[in-house]
């Protein structure tokens, strides 16, 4: 009886833990999204105008056919505060430049590394957003300030683009029941945004990890908070950067468009579960560039509904490389169209050039239009993959994935490997991949263990093989009788050599691309090779 007692007492009270959280939450968003301008400020001279990150391009909002951020449903709903929205008062900024500058620390935000500086840094954002006639910034200083679930919402009203700088460390709280939405820090419905400055935010997630149920799942699970969620943004840049130890993604896009990233420094540990550097997820017009990304998942994942991605010089290590997919997790994932990785260098990561879609989902999409070019692979674990087997790591077999894949390319890879099958082409038997190129691929096998051969792997795969060709191209034997595979070596004239049966690849099969361990990041490998233009 007393334990039973004791099992509804806890129950109660974690509800009630949740249920607190849910409305907090909520407050905060009705307060962003309807908070009334407040007087106009007085301008105050002295201080140094605010200027764009070095080298980044200019924000024209609207500009290049982008579309206009569409307001996303599902979120917390909860009924405006009696009294109505609060809006902050008595608050003048600095001018400088033109800039309305919002320091957090004058809301009452403190640096103390345990005050929770949540409604701080929303009347911040409140007063840049929506109370402000001129261009506004708000302005997170040194120090070290504490926060739980934050949202930075629009639409504003203040002139574009609202500026957050960010010079100090922002530490995320760490009692699971605050986070009754996977995100911590939320910025959403804004058109119009610059995130820069040195600062960091540490997720904290260490502390959660633990609770990760989603590793090795193919059906839904219990996202754990991402620490910066982009929710239908758009005209956005985000400059220098640095996330460390994400409960679950470091950066999460979802909805977004003309979202431009650089510079940035991400870190966690390669046993971290699920912490991809950055997933984009049904975003268009999206370009992530001179960044570097440690984490326990992929670097960066290209999620489905993307187009217009384009990716170079990352370096990316330890991890699980940089990936198009997982697709076809959910019957209504949508098609991704022109993915471009290039100049990046993969440190002791367990793939490399990876696309990814799961086994069995229909209807089914296509991904299409995808370059991985001028990449060097530093002992890295299955550098060139296509895997439309994902999702079934007990037991390898052919897919019959639903998805589509063509216009593929890998091109100039370059480096080492520890994997005897060094390029595997595992697509559907269903829609066998086409259009696939494999051309210059130069690695040098350092095998973990002692003889075993070096070779390509190919099942469903219609490719091309050209150039310089280590390990060599897929053999005859090893390519299904409706594929036609084109071999060319270095020495060699280009031939075209059809299959007689049916017959799966012979090769020995690869070690489970998805669940490979994670292997710490070397030392004094080379820098990324600087990509000739964008």
């Amino acid at each position: 009886m007393a334990a039973k007692a004791f099992f509804l007492f806890l129950t109660a009270f974690l509800s009630c833990s949740i249920l607190a959280a849910s409305l907090s939450l909520g407050h905060s968003r009705s307060l962003l999204q309807a908070a009334t301008p407040a007087t106009p400020a007085t301008p105050v001279a002295g201080v140094a105008p605010a200027t764009p990150p070095a080298g980044a391009p200019p924000i024209t909002p609207g500009a290049g056919g982008a579309p206009a951020a569409t307001p996303v449903t599902g979120g917390p709903t909860v009924a405006t505060p009696a009294g109505g929205p609060i809006a902050p008062t008595g608050v003048t900024p600095v001018i400088s430049g033109g800039v309305a500058v919002y320091d957090v620390t004058t809301f009452g935000a403190k640096a103390d590394n345990k005050t929770d500086n949540v409604m701080a840094f929303m009347h911040a954002w409140i007063a840049a957003c929506k109370n402000s006639t001129t261009p506004s910034k708000v302005l997170i200083p040194a120090g070290a300030f504490v926060a739980g679930p934050t949202v930075f919402a629009g639409p504003c009203t203040s002139p574009k683009p609202i500026t957050v700088e960010v010079l100090g460390t922002v530490v995320a709280t760490v009692d699971p029941s605050e986070y009754v939405s996977p995100e911590w820090f939320t910025f959403e419905h804004v058109d119009g945004l610059v995130i820069t400055g040195n600062g960091v935010f540490d997720g904290q997630g260490g502390v959660f990890w633990q609770y990760n149920d989603c590793k090795g799942k193919s059906s839904e699970c219990a996202s754990l908070p991402s620490s910066l969620k982009f929710n239908a943004v758009s005209n956005v840049i985000v400059n220098g950067i640095s996330s460390v130890n994400s409960k679950q993604f470091h950066f999460h896009l979802h909805e977004s468009s003309n979202f431009t990233a650089s510079y940035l420094t991400i870190t966690a540990p390669g046993n971290s579960p699920n912490t991809d550097g950055m997933h984009i997820g049904s975003s268009s017009l999206v370009t992530v560039s001179h960044s570097v990304i440690g984490t326990g998942d992929d670097c960066i994942s290209v999620g489905e509904g993307s187009s217009n991605v384009t990716i170079f010089n990352i370096t990316c290590g330890p991890g699980h490389g940089i990936s198009v997919g997982s697709l076809g997790k959910r019957p209504d994932d949508k098609s991704v169209n022109g993915v471009s990785i290039t100049n990046c260098t993969f440190k002791g990561t367990t793939n490399g050039a990876r696309i990814k879609t799961m086994v069995g989902q229909s209807p089914g999409g296509e991904a299409k239009s995808i370059l991985y070019q001028d990449l060097l692979m530093d002992n890295v674990s299955n550098p060139v993959v296509i895997d439309q087997s994902y999702g079934t790591k007990a037991m390898r077999f052919q897919s019959k994935s639903f998805w589509k894949i063509s216009d593929v390319h890998f091109k100039n890879i370059k480096g080492s490997t520890t994997t005897n099958a060094a390029v595997s082409l595992d697509c559907s038997i269903t829609n066998p991949c086409e259009g696939v190129e494999v051309a210059d691929i130069d690695l040098t096998f350092t095998p973990l263990h002692a003889n075993k051969s070096f070779f390509s792997a190919c099942s469903n795969a219609k490719a091309t093989f050209t150039g310089t060709l280590n390990p060599p191209a897929c053999s005859s034997t090893a390519t299904p009788a409706a594929n036609v595979a084109h071999a060319t070596s270095s020495a060699g004239a280009p031939t075209t050599t059809p299959t007689a049966d049916a017959t799966p690849t012979t090769a020995p099969p690869t070690t489970p691309i998805a669940d490979a361990a994670p292997v710490a990041p070397l030392t004094g490998a080379p820098p990324a090779t600087p990509a000739a233009s964008s």
